[in-house]
């Protein structure tokens, strides 16, 4: 449901309670009006506490591909109108709650957790809103990078060379030479926080499934539709505090998009809960939901267009600034979507490769293996033979091909010659995966996105060319899409 809300303020729908923007191919269902013109079922976000009225709670409906304040029933209690009837939500065995009689119609029971719906639910009416996009045609796969873009460690990375455009390296080098000049510091980063609040954000959703191993997000028995996700890994703080008060970053980030952002280097203003919301929500939305890792130097964090049910930090015992953020996300259908933010150390390729062989090891005893999972951020990587990504390979995919610019480089420092950030996803993502489409513009094996050679810029405005060239900014952002079935 890729941008679902961007499409019905084009029909006029002034007094809903949706904020909506134009544009979309893939609208969503509007809630039951009421005579005033309002709606009986009110949009909630399952990432604040206490979203709704007295006795009512916050859940996600599909069949509006939403979030909205509704009533627990039983088969005892009525719902008082006519608009409404009590139908449950998820598979048999789950709670039952007022829902519009349109959002009622299908009879049948959830499949049983299956990723698709083999056709056991009684129900005929499938889902108006389930079109794909239609620019999402998937890579034939033809356009394999050899290895190239790869630094052979002779120039310190300065920061201060822009890509021109040139053919890209044919030759790997024959190793993981060590950056000798990235990120200019030390194990802690050289950065220091401008504020000292930790994050107060919602470790876990207070409004959706607690958390649990069944999805609050599928009706029963739907199926048959598909959900476009945008990941992002992001490193784009700018200026002296690595943060991202310049704004640069900010505008990168806004320009492209994204579904789910793994961010790195969390800071803004003071660090309050309230300004970190107020990042969130001026860049992607109000209705975004976000983690972000406490007492961390540089945190890393994870920003999502669905709720996040669960979320936390994993210890990375190599450095004492910052952990390994995850969150656990509820996207459309009977899968959850696993996200971890990382950011790796410069030290050495042998450290990289510990942090690697850690993090795995979290992830295989805490991640469900049917779920879908999401490894990105800033690895520090010199070149794409380094030992982690055989390290990473163990859960997630790390071969080619690989995204790139619009000149076919692949390098994300700044002077883009070494592979730096990453988007690595399970095999069962990883097959859904499809070209990164904006405007008339298609990257299809992803988008590495810098703004000094991204033509033109009114595709991804409000991003300006000197965004990806400030001072300081040493990454740039990394951008894969998937269109996902349930």
């Amino acid at each position: 449901m890729k941008k679902t809300l961007s499409y019905l303020a084009c029909a006029s729908m002034t007094l809903t309670l949706f904020a909506l923007a134009c544009g979309d191919s893939n609208p969503p269902k509007v809630p039951h009006p009421t005579e005033d013109g309002g709606v009986l079922w009110k949009e909630c976000n399952p990432s604040l506490a206490s979203p709704c009225g007295t006795g009512e709670e916050c859940r996600i409906v599909p069949h509006y591909d939403r979030a909205v304040c509704v009533r627990p029933c039983d088969a005892q209690t009525a719902c008082g109108t006519a608009e409404a009837a009590c139908c449950p939500i998820g598979g048999a065995g789950s709670a039952s709650y007022c829902l519009p009689t349109e959002a009622c119609t299908s009879g049948g029971q959830d499949d049983g957790g299956e990723t698709t719906d083999s056709g056991t639910d009684s129900g005929t009416n499938t889902d108006s809103g389930t079109n794909t996009d239609s620019g999402t045609d998937t890579d034939s796969g033809t356009n394999t990078d050899a290895g190239t873009n790869t630094d052979a460690g002779t120039d310190p990375d300065a920061g201060t060379n822009t890509d021109a455009g040139t053919d890209t390296d044919a030759g790997t080098d024959a190793g993981p030479i060590t950056d000798a000049g990235t990120d200019a510091g030390t194990d802690m980063d050289a950065g220091t926080d401008a504020g000292t609040d930790t994050d107060a954000g919602p470790a876990t959703d207070a409004g959706t499934d607690a958390g649990t191993d069944t999805d609050a997000g599928t009706d029963a028995g739907s199926g048959g539709g598909t959900t476009n996700i945008r990941v992002m890994a992001a490193n784009l703080t700018s200026g002296n505090g690595q943060d991202y008060d310049p704004g640069h970053g900010l505008r990168l980030m806004q320009g492209v998009d994204p579904d789910v952002v793994l961010i790195q280097e969390f800071n803004y203003k003071s660090n309050s809960t309230a300004d970190i919301r107020e990042m969130v929500s001026s860049t992607f939305g109000s209705s975004f939901s976000y983690y972000r890792e406490t007492g961390a130097q540089i945190p890393n964090g994870i920003i999502s267009r669905w709720p996040i049910i669960a979320s936390g930090e994993w210890t990375d015992v190599e450095v004492s600034n910052r952990d390994f953020a995850w969150a656990r996300i509820d996207i459309p259908g009977t899968k959850d979507l696993w996200v971890v933010s990382v950011h790796l150390l410069t030290r050495s390729a042998g450290v990289r490769n510990t942090e690697a062989r850690n993090l795995v090891n979290y992830i295989t005893a805490n991640v469900p293996e049917d779920d879908y999972l999401v490894i990105g951020g800033d690895l520090n990587t010199d070149s794409f033979s380094e030992s982690c990504f055989g390290t990473f390979s163990d859960v997630v995919i790390t071969s080619a091909p690989y995204p790139a610019d619009r000149n076919g480089k692949t390098g994300t420092n700044a002077s883009r010659a070494k592979p730096y950030d990453h988007v690595l996803v399970d095999a069962d993502l990883n097959q859904y995966r499809t070209a990164t489409v904006i405007g008339s513009s298609q990257f299809p094996n992803g988008l590495v996105l810098d703004s000094r050679v991204y033509t033109p810029l009114s595709e991804i405005a409000p991003v300006q060319a000197g965004d990806s060239d400030a001072s300081n900014m040493q990454h740039m952002g990394v951008v894969k899409d998937f269109v996902v079935p349930y």
